[in-house]
């Protein structure tokens, strides 16, 4: 049901049959619900997939990319998740439907006039306690820009998650380290950077700082398995001792021993000179 805002001409919001308004960005904005009984055509199959795909990878970062494309929508009535989405489905796609995923190198989560990150990437300290992310600083820049903020972000692809700081080290310290859950520190990760101004004024194009790719199990040495087989065994081994026991205990006092043939009670015959009982 739709509702009239400003009398029988005015604006509404809400569905009316097949027509939808609403109001976006201080417009009335009226739009009619298609419908049709066709089969998609293989590159509207394609573009499903292309949606379908980058919203996946943009949805878990929606803080860093509102600061990331603030400047870009300044003064128009798109949102920064649209203006997001619209780059990266022209720009950060590759393959073929129905095979379609995200070129992570190209993947934008930041647009702005602020120089971005100098030769930036990633490494997993020994102590397993995040990702420490790493720039250089340009021997000429300006002394304003020294103090530049870092915004950090790491995505997992295969948990289609993302953990991100939005106000990290300075741009002279020249490295920060992002705190992850510990249960995703062997998993696949996508990493950026990007540089913002103290105060929000300037933002830099988001740098993509690298990808660490997925830990895989080591095998477990020779010897341990030979070990463990070796055990198992002996194991067997055990379990079969008492049950042969059984059969080849030895009679003693107070053992019955198993009587394998029946006894022939009539295999002796009797004295041919007895007939009868003493007297």
């Amino acid at each position: 049901m739709g509702n009239l805002n400003n009398g029988l001409f005015g604006a509404f919001n809400g569905r009316v049959g097949n027509l939808v308004g609403y109001t976006l960005h201080g417009k009335n904005v009226i739009r009619m619900i298609g419908h049709t009984t066709k089969s998609p055509t293989l590159p509207k199959l394609a573009n499903y997939q292309k949606m379908t795909v980058v919203n996946e990878f943009l949805v878990r970062m929606q803080d860093f990319i509102k600061l990331g494309f603030q400047h870009e929508v300044i003064g128009t009535d798109r949102n920064t998740y649209n203006e997001a989405l619209s780059y990266n489905k022209k720009h950060a796609l590759t393959g073929e439907y129905p095979n379609i995923s995200i070129d992570y190198p190209k993947a934008m989560l930041s647009k702005g006039s602020l120089r971005p990150a100098d030769q930036p990437g990633i490494s997993k300290p020994d102590s397993r306690l995040g990702i420490e992310f790493k720039w250089e600083m340009p021997e000429k820049m300006l002394t304003g820009h020294r103090n530049d903020r870092a915004m950090l972000l790491i995505y997992f692809p295969e948990s289609k998650t993302s953990y991100s700081s939005l106000s990290g080290a300075r741009r002279h310290e020249g490295t920060d380290t992002l705190y992850i859950d510990g249960n995703l520190y062997g998993a696949q990760m996508e990493a950026y950077i990007t540089f913002i101004s103290p105060g929000g004024e300037e933002i830099s194009d988001s740098v993509y700082a690298g990808s660490i790719a997925k830990e895989i199990e080591k095998p477990e040495p020779e010897k341990e398995i030979l070990k463990k087989t070796e055990n198992t065994e002996n194991d067997r081994n055990q379990a079969v001792k008492p049950h042969q026991a059984r059969h080849k205990a030895p009679a003693s006092p107070g053992y019955c021993a198993q009587i394998t043939q029946p006894l022939n009670l009539f295999q002796h015959s009797i004295p041919k000179n007895l007939s009868g009982p003493p007297s």
